[in-house]
């Protein structure tokens, strides 16, 4: 949801500013603009003298640029540690039976699911990332394959032993994943 959000709004500001700079530019270099453009042609100013001191006067306008720059400043706080937050899962809770529980890191959990899904047959490289809340997680796996691996095989190794070895080690009743997979660049091979 996020990502969507961050990038329709950057395509939002980006697309207006790409208008509204395009369009002082061209009437700068001598195009004629529509009767209802706000400049009048080439030797015009932006904001003139009148324009910018027009609601000086006013008692509402102050706090109104002010409330609107707020506003503008608090979205934009909220934008940037939204997009800065970290996402990983630090910590997952381990039911250890006596009522206690226990917590596991979660970069050790993450190192055990890369180091088993590498030790596959024809996984070149394996990526673990956990997601979710600690006594929910979920997990993200990147798995790099070799040329002559079956990605359906690889797919069912990797739920049969790594998924599965971390779900029950952690003791976690489910362990939702993920799975991406991408092939190794390679030369092609000459078929005769």
């Amino acid at each position: 949801m996020l990502r969507t959000v961050n990038r329709v709004l950057i395509g939002l500001v980006g697309l207006v500013l790409l208008l509204v700079g395009g369009s002082v530019l061209a009437v700068g270099l001598g195009l004629n603009p529509p009767s209802w453009w706000i400049h009048d042609g080439q030797h015009d100013v932006l904001l003139s003298d009148a324009e910018r001191t027009r609601w000086d006067g006013e008692g509402w306008w102050w706090p109104a640029v002010i409330a609107a720059l707020a506003l503008v400043v608090l979205l934009t706080l909220w934008w940037l540690t939204a997009v800065l937050r970290r996402r990983r899962l630090t910590e997952v809770r381990v039911n250890t039976g006596d009522g206690e529980g226990a917590l596991l890191r979660g970069r050790a959990l993450e190192g055990v699911l890369e180091g088993e899904a590498a030790e596959l047959d024809g996984v070149h490289r394996a990526h673990a990332h956990l997601t979710g809340r600690p006594d929910a997680p979920g997990t993200r796996v990147r798995l790099l394959l070799e040329p002559h691996v079956d990605p359906g095989t690889a797919l069912n190794h990797l739920t049969t032993a790594a998924l599965t070895h971390a779900r029950n080690s952690a003791g976690l009743d489910s362990l939702p994943a993920e799975v991406r997979m991408t092939g190794v660049k390679h030369k092609a091979e000459r078929v005769s």
